[in-house]
């Protein structure tokens, strides 16, 4: 009964964490570039005195799912999407360059040019500062241009240029943040051959559909290994009976 148990009792644990990275996809459903986390369970033994007769179950998450949003045309001067592999470099909340595909990007109230969730977009000499202009251009290759106050339609300054990479997927790792950085913590080199769709934005990668399914099947399952433990220990208390008999 006791194996029955701890079986059951890891699983319930390890269900309600993924239950709770499902839901975290679910919610990023509408957020801009997101990319969803995969998702996996398997059993592993209990390594201790003596053979390992015991397993618990393990949720984890083996990595991250990159495939691409799909692109909507907004004509919003400062909606920006990849046009193919690549992302944009932001600044963290430490300071330290961070990743994502996220392209809704907006001025601040300070001329920083930032996210849509408010970090700074990172250009070729660090954070990208925007003077008080009348119109922002952003090309396909990044280059930011503007047509500063009280000046003709035809005179336009070239600002800074987004920086944008493409790294080796395999060695990138998402943080609570939802931002992706190197395993090794240092940060990459702008890439030149990355170019991007203006006036347009990249929706968010999850699948509704797909992730409604996998609440319900985990809900299900959460249920089901709690019925286990109480199963166990209904066993248990029809053994110390028998016990008492005898």
């Amino acid at each position: 009964m006791d194996r029955m148990l701890y079986v059951a009792m890891s699983g319930a644990r390890e269900t309600f964490l993924a239950q709770a990275a499902n839901n975290n996809n679910l919610a990023n459903a509408n957020t801009p570039g997101f990319l969803a986390d995969l998702q996996q369970f398997r059993s592993m033994p209990v390594f201790g005195d003596g053979h390992p007769t015991r397993v618990f179950a393990l949720s984890e998450r083996p990595g991250i799912d990159f495939k691409h949003g799909s692109l909507a045309h907004t004509g919003r001067s400062l909606d920006v999407a990849i046009n193919g592999e690549g992302f944009f470099t932001v600044q963290a909340a430490d300071g330290s360059e961070a990743y994502t595909r996220r392209g809704d990007l907006m001025v601040d109230v300070n001329g920083m040019l930032t996210t849509g969730n408010g970090l700074p977009l990172m250009g070729n000499g660090g954070p990208i500062a925007i003077p008080p202009a009348e119109k922002i251009e952003v090309a396909p290759d990044g280059t930011i241009s503007i047509r500063p106050l009280g000046q003709a339609a035809n005179e336009l300054a070239v600002i800074d240029r987004i920086k944008m990479v493409n790294p080796d997927l395999t060695l990138l790792r998402k943080g609570r943040d939802g931002l992706l950085s190197q395993e090794n913590g240092e940060a990459l080199p702008a890439d030149a051959a990355v170019q991007l769709a203006t006036g347009t934005i990249e929706s968010s990668n999850v699948n509704v559909v797909d992730v409604m399914v996998d609440m319900i099947e985990l809900s299900r399952r959460y249920e089901f290994q709690v019925k286990m433990m109480k199963a166990a220990e209904e066993m248990g208390r029809a053994s110390t009976s028998i016990m008492k008999m005898t």
